[in-house]
């Protein structure tokens, strides 16, 4: 091609830069049906959240009652409901055969667990974080009525679990079903989830802000008002029931005077006692979540699930008739809320006791839940930050005699940092912890003792109590949450501006002829002036085409499925209607109001990824070591996996 026949196409193609207009009808075709329902409106979605808030308080007093029917008739031998978990539970008139009692609720929770839902085994809060980001918060009716059963029938006979964790199963159960029931989007479908946990919480413990709080660092992928009123507006509505039947006291009563931080200069060197305190309570975390899956392991090699069950409840059996028979009760059976309360009072007296029990309810519950048991792991992290906050205290005061320290103000913030550092959510714990007690002295101490145990857990293990177990199946659970930066990034910003924009008669030959031609390219084709089509091309493409066939042009390689956006559109209206419309490339042109807009640039998926990676690179990253071994990024592993999957795809298109 001569020079006299390249100058007049090289100003062809600039003055198509200049004037292009989009043909009307030919930017996209329809779309097709999108795989969600149609989303419902807010106050719809609130409306649906103060049900879930209703049933799910309702349930909360449905499930203690079944606790109190089955403790009452496997531990006294007398049909009642009624059961404060706060009282020791008196000598049972079975004598050594009390040993017997959690075998048998194990042999219950065993049958209902594989007969009708799988998913109801274990603490329940990881299999809520699965249905949420791998499951289109998809939980099925089943498992609220089978949890509260196997549940009431684990913990009512002894099995050293909590009853916080059923309770969120539950709660989350019954908002998923309502969401399937109703149809919505899969995101409001997954806001109701985590209302119901949130609610479940919040009945359970009388704590509405720690509820919120819970639902919102565990189990909220996104955070905004259309997520946030309908959690807060199902808490409260829990909240509200659960003091109807249970009362509006706290969990826990404290000393008047707890004393926990005074002021006066030694108080310096308490708050750095607190802090190890928190230190501690984090190495007991680490501890109780390796010994959690250490006692799965060990027991998935015995062989039968009835005898697997049967011989870790028979170990507890044992420790808690132990217990009875040198210490006066069996301290470690059931959510061990006695035991806390005792240790609040300064009932529970010796440093190496507490420490004993301390080491006992761990071992009682990781056998508890490794063998197969039913129930949560918040309530054993209480009695373990209590006795072991308690017995440090005591250490203290035997070593530093002249320095402020008080035993139940080490009992509670031992709680809470125990909480903090095993499940991850630190303002949940430092807020549930002033809800449980009503006392805000403990506030300050609380919070460096929470960032300590959570520092030291995750030193020794980079997973917490909830999501070890998603990680060991290859379901890696964000531990934190940013904003998308890339989203708030305009067209401009994420475009390619290095694009031709060429008639659609062009010869497909005459663009390979160039040797200094880049091996990938995008082209927007027009037609008479108006954008025809768009055109990338990649090694597959020059490939495949004839170049020497001069019928074949570029009109005739275009795709038509583009869409047409402006420079000053944001990044999530644009990847939005790439989505809806299936488009394979937004072809971007000046927002003038008048006159011939002009081609800026195009956005494909490639520059969507490189926008993505630029976000995360924002923040700081880490190695994630494990089962699944990947490298991923500590703020952001979706997103790191959305690039992953798009670059992927990218990769795949250019060798097509």
């Amino acid at each position: 091609m001569s020079d006299s026949d390249e100058t007049p196409r090289r100003d062809a193609r600039r003055t198509a830069r200049r004037t292009v207009r989009v043909a009307p009808g030919l930017a996209a075709p329809p779309p097709l049906p999108d795989e969600d329902d149609q989303p419902v409106g807010l106050y719809r979605l609130c409306f649906y959240a103060f049900l879930v808030g209703v049933v799910t308080g309702l349930g909360a007093v449905v499930f203690r009652g079944l606790i109190g029917g089955v403790h009452n008739l496997f531990f006294l031998g007398s049909l009642s409901f009624s059961y404060d978990a706060s009282q020791f539970t008196p000598p049972a008139p079975w004598g050594a055969f009390v040993i017997l009692v959690p075998v048998a609720g194990g042999l219950v929770v065993t049958w209902l667990v594989s007969t009708f839902a799988p998913e109801a085994k274990g603490h329940g809060v990881p299999e809520v974080m699965d249905a949420i980001y791998f499951r289109r918060g998809i939980i099925r009716p089943v498992v609220a009525v089978v949890k509260s059963l196997a549940s009431a029938f684990a913990i009512g006979t002894g099995a050293a679990v909590g009853r916080e964790g059923p309770i969120i199963q539950i709660g989350s159960a019954l908002g998923s079903t309502l969401g399937q029931a109703i149809p919505m989007a899969a995101g409001q479908r997954i806001t109701l989830v985590a209302a119901g946990a949130g609610a479940g919480i919040a009945a359970t413990f009388n704590t509405p802000i720690g509820g919120v709080l819970f639902a919102t660092e565990l189990m909220m992928p996104e955070i905004s008002v259309n997520t946030f009123l309908p959690v807060a507006l199902a808490t409260g509505t829990a909240t509200f029931v659960g003091r109807l039947f249970f009362g509006v006291q706290p969990a826990f009563l404290v000393p008047a005077q707890l004393g926990a931080l005074p002021n006066q200069p030694g108080s310096a060197l308490t708050m750095m006692l607190y802090a190890v305190l928190g230190a501690l309570t984090g190495v007991a975390a680490a501890l109780l979540i390796r010994g959690l899956h250490w006692a799965e392991d060990g027991f998935d090699r015995i062989h039968g699930r009835y005898w697997r069950h049967a011989i870790g409840m028979l170990l507890v059996g044992l420790l808690m008739y132990g217990l009875m028979r040198h210490a006066g009760h069996y301290y470690v059976e059931g959510v061990g809320y006695a035991t806390i309360q005792a240790t609040l009072y300064g009932q529970l007296q010796g440093g190496l006791f507490l420490l004993a029990l301390a080491l006992a309810k761990m071992f009682a519950t990781s056998v508890s839940l490794g063998s197969g048991s039913s129930g949560g792991v918040f309530s054993p992290s209480l009695f373990i930050g209590a006795t072991l906050g308690a017995a440090l205290a005591s250490a203290f005061q035997s070593v530093l005699p002249g320095v402020p320290v008080s035993v139940p103000a080490f009992a509670m913030v031992g709680m809470g940092a125990m909480v903090g550092g095993g499940t991850g959510a630190a303002m949940t714990a430092v807020a549930m912890i002033f809800e449980m007690t009503r006392d805000y002295d403990i506030v300050l101490p609380m919070i460096i003792a929470v960032a300590f145990s959570l520092g030291a857990r995750r030193l020794l293990s980079r997973e917490s109590i909830y999501t070890l177990k998603l990680a060991r199946r290859g379901h890696v659970i964000p531990d934190a949450l940013h904003a998308n930066l890339f989203l708030v990034q305009s067209a401009a910003q994420v475009m390619e501006t290095d694009v031709l924009v060429l008639d659609a008669a062009v010869p497909f030959r005459d663009l390979l002829r160039s040797p200094d031609a880049p091996p990938f390219r995008h082209i927007v084709v027009t037609r008479e002036g108006k954008i025809h089509g768009v055109l990338r091309i990649n090694t597959g493409l020059r490939r495949a085409v004839s170049h020497d066939d001069p019928s074949v042009t570029i009109g005739r390689l275009a795709q038509r499925n583009f869409i047409v956006v402006g420079e000053s559109d944001v990044a999530f209206d644009v990847i939005s209607q790439l989505r809806a419309q299936r488009a394979v490339m937004a072809v971007v042109l000046t927002s003038e109001r008048s006159g011939p807009r002009k081609v800026r640039g195009v956005i494909a998926k490639e520059h969507i990824a490189d926008a993505v990676a630029s976000s995360i690179r924002i923040f700081p990253g880490r190695t994630r070591n494990g089962a699944h071994g990947t490298a991923s990024v500590d703020d952001g592993p979706q997103l790191e996996l959305t690039a992953r999957e798009t670059d992927k795809e990218v990769r795949d298109e250019a060798q097509s």
